[in-house]
């Protein structure tokens, strides 16, 4: 089954790349504006029916005037193979589809009553919907036990409270006093960009009647349980599950402490579903990072993901098998040299599916339960969910020239794109064609990059550079689609785009991804230089003389150290929320447990790099033209941070800029705050450059 599927991939990864060949010979003339990218309608979260005929998914749409998304449910027959259906029940708003056990009904989430999110009950026709829950708060993510009788939802509660009545009464009471005063006794007082309320999110199970209706009073299964599942800030269903027998529920937490802001110990619980027990840490011996398991399809095995180093966020996630029945652990593929993002178990129990990074692919593998034998599915692309049918598998993918689109990997015979929500939108674009490049950096290894050429491209030309730094810095711009820094943008605006995946990115190992740690201005700058150089040397149309340095996060962070450090090459810089001051990011940071590795201890320990990689140490050398982006709500690279950058610049009186977002937290979100931020950014970069943009 194994071979099949990979070769059904290789004949796929053919077919694309030679619709690329083809591309990239035809002349378009539509210029892909910010405003398109914006405005492309988006598919995620692919689930198939249990008998392997459906596979249902939702759409996100935006109304670009109202700057508002929408989102809906579609579904697609694979044995009649007819065009995809928009599911009607989506006039109201669906999301979070999933399918019941006996594959007769989709339950979903919706606020088109009472302005609360809560779930409903449809059925494959998705002509009407029954509501299923009442509950007084947002329904923030559920599951349905296999048998039918149990759903288990999650909400945001006081952990002390006795029953979800006193958090509805606290609340009010918070509403209705005049005092605006909070007081804080420990970290977290704010997270990503919202401060702390003083609520959990605790996981609720509610019985279903004959007809899928939740009754009774909820049991809360976490009841003064201090800590979060969904897990903040973008927990969702795959924190917890309920185990095939439908008596207890897992799930992934962390107990928050005094230490919740320095320590990345999630472990994960295990409840009985009946609320008869407190949870039991099923992981306590690990100090870092535990997710729940997915159990086998025979019950026997469950399968989680594993650090091993406590504190470190970006640690290699190993994948550990747990006997059930002898509670005893074994690693799987121990010396498989990457980290999964997610895994799932085949029908017949013989084999572990995952997605990773891998030499900037995102690809899928099938693992080999007994021997460990790992095999590549997917090759060219970013595979970003997936889901396994009893006929193969479905899974949506993207990649440097195109959106998610929905695929089909059967058992037996080639894989097949069986959903787009963008083609037509996208079929008159004039693509800048990817190419991956290679060269000897820090400690003369190999580092990878990414080269895009400009849109109908001519090589006789020269083009200006956007040269693009991503953050992480545990990350990758990886053959992958982008609504915040899309290379594409760039070409069609005119630029040749190059991308470094220096030390530190994830996808080539874990040594590689370890490197940057405490390392943060000197090993990947040294992967920049080289890489820019190598480049040049075999990229005869980059123009050196007309080229800016753009990033985001670490990246900004590496554009304020390249400001004092290596600003010699660039005609311009551009900094979003970006590291200005180590020392103050490791005070005024929420997560404290990233600061604190990457810098080697607090900022008043002996012995840390935080002054030693310090851009504000270096602004004496700045001198290039610099726009500064902030947003308001980032909390984990304070808005002061920004602003300190830009208070130099100005102070300087060195050309810049400052495109403040109050409403944006660490990532520009809003479609219309989008399109503005490129805006700005490719007005910076043409004024600089000279570049006279396509359709500008």
């Amino acid at each position: 089954m194994i071979k099949t599927l990979r070769l059904a991939a290789s004949a796929l990864a053919l077919t694309l790349a030679a619709s690329g060949v083809h591309a990239q010979a035809t002349q378009k003339p539509h210029v892909f504006t910010p405003k398109d990218m914006a405005s492309l309608d988006r598919l995620s979260d692919p689930r198939v029916s249990p008998d392997g005929r459906y596979v249902l998914y939702s759409v996100r749409t935006l109304d670009y005037p109202a700057n508002k998304a929408a989102m809906s449910l579609w579904i697609v027959d694979l044995e009649a193979k007819t065009a995809p259906r928009r599911l009607k029940i989506s006039d109201g708003g669906a999301s979070s589809g999933r399918w019941s056990a006996d594959g007769k009904a989709i339950y979903f989430v919706s606020g088109r009553e009472g302005g609360t999110d809560q779930v409903f009950r449809t059925d494959v026709n998705g002509e009407t919907a029954t509501r299923v829950t009442s509950t007084p708060f947002d329904v923030q993510a559920f599951k349905v036990s296999s048998d039918g009788k149990t759903i288990v939802v999650g909400m945001a509660v006081f952990p002390d409270c006795p029953d979800l009545a006193c958090t509805q009464a606290r609340l009010d009471a918070k509403k209705a006093t005049k005092a605006t005063g909070v007081v804080f006794d420990r970290l977290f007082i704010r997270h990503w960009d919202t401060w702390n309320d003083g609520t959990k999110n605790h996981l609720f199970a509610y019985g279903l009647d004959a007809n899928g209706v939740a009754t009774g009073q909820p049991i809360d299964l976490m009841k003064g349980f201090d800590g979060d599942t969904p897990t903040k800030p973008y927990g969702d269903d795959a924190d917890f599950a309920i185990t095939p027998e439908n008596d207890m529920v897992v799930f992934t937490a962390k107990v928050a402490g005094k230490d919740e802001a320095w320590t990345t110990n999630y472990d994960f619980w295990a409840v009985k579903l009946d609320g008869s027990e407190r949870p039991r840490n099923r992981t306590e011996a690990n100090k870092a990072w535990d997710t729940v398991p997915v159990i086998s399809p025979d019950g026997k095995f469950a399968a989680y993901r594993a650090m091993k180093r406590p504190g470190f966020e970006a640690d290699r996630f190993a994948i550990i098998i747990r006997d059930r029945t002898t509670k005893q652990d074994r690693e799987l593929a121990p010396t498989w040299d990457r980290s999964p993002d997610a895994i799932a178990w085949s029908r017949d129990g013989k084999t572990i599916y995952a997605t990773a990074l891998d030499v900037g692919q995102g690809k899928l593998f099938a693992i080999d339960v007994k021997t460990g034998k790992v095999t590549a599915l997917t090759g060219e692309g970013h595979v970003t969910a997936f889901d396994v049918g009893p006929n193969g598998i479905v899974y949506a993918s993207d990649s440097l020239k195109s959106p998610s689109e929905l695929f089909f990997l059967p058992a037996k015979g080639p894989t097949a794109k069986i959903a787009s929500v963008s083609e037509q939108a996208l079929k008159d674009v004039a693509w800048g064609e990817p190419e991956q490049f290679s060269f000897k950096g820090w400690n003369d290894e190999t580092v990878h990059g990414f080269i895009v050429k400009p849109a109908n491209f001519d090589p006789a030309k020269k083009y200006p550079v956007a040269f693009l730094i991503h953050g992480g810095p545990q990350g990758s711009f990886s053959n992958s689609w982008s609504y915040r820094w899309n290379p594409e943008i760039y070409a069609n605006a005119g630029y040749a785009v190059v991308m470094v995946d220096f030390h530190g990115s994830t996808g080539y190992g874990q040594a590689f991804t370890d490197a940057i740690s405490q390392h943060w201005g000197d090993r990947p700058l040294e992967d920049l230089q080289k890489g820019w150089s190598a480049a040049l040397a075999k990229y005869s149309f980059l123009d050196a003389d007309r080229a800016c340095a753009l990033g985001a996060s670490y990246g900004g962070y590496m554009i304020n150290w390249i400001a004092g450090n290596w600003n010699q090459p660039w005609k311009c810089l551009v900094t979003h929320d970006g590291v200005f001051d180590t020392r103050m990011m490791g005070y005024s940071t929420e997560e404290l447990w990233f600061s604190e590795w990457e810098n080697g201890g607090s900022p008043w320990q002996p012995n840390t790099t935080y002054e030693k990689f310090n851009p504000v140490n270096h602004i004496a050398e700045w001198s290039k033209p610099h726009l500064i982006i902030q947003g308001q709500l980032d909390y984990r690279i304070p808005a002061e941070q920004g602003i300190g950058a830009f208070t130099a610049l100005q102070r300087k009186g060195i050309p810049s800029k400052l495109l403040y977002f109050p409403n944006e937290n660490h990532w520009v979100l809003k479609a219309q705050n989008s399109v503005q931020w490129h805006k700005e950014v490719l007005d910076w970069l043409d004024q600089w450059t000279g570049n006279n943009r396509p359709g500008k």
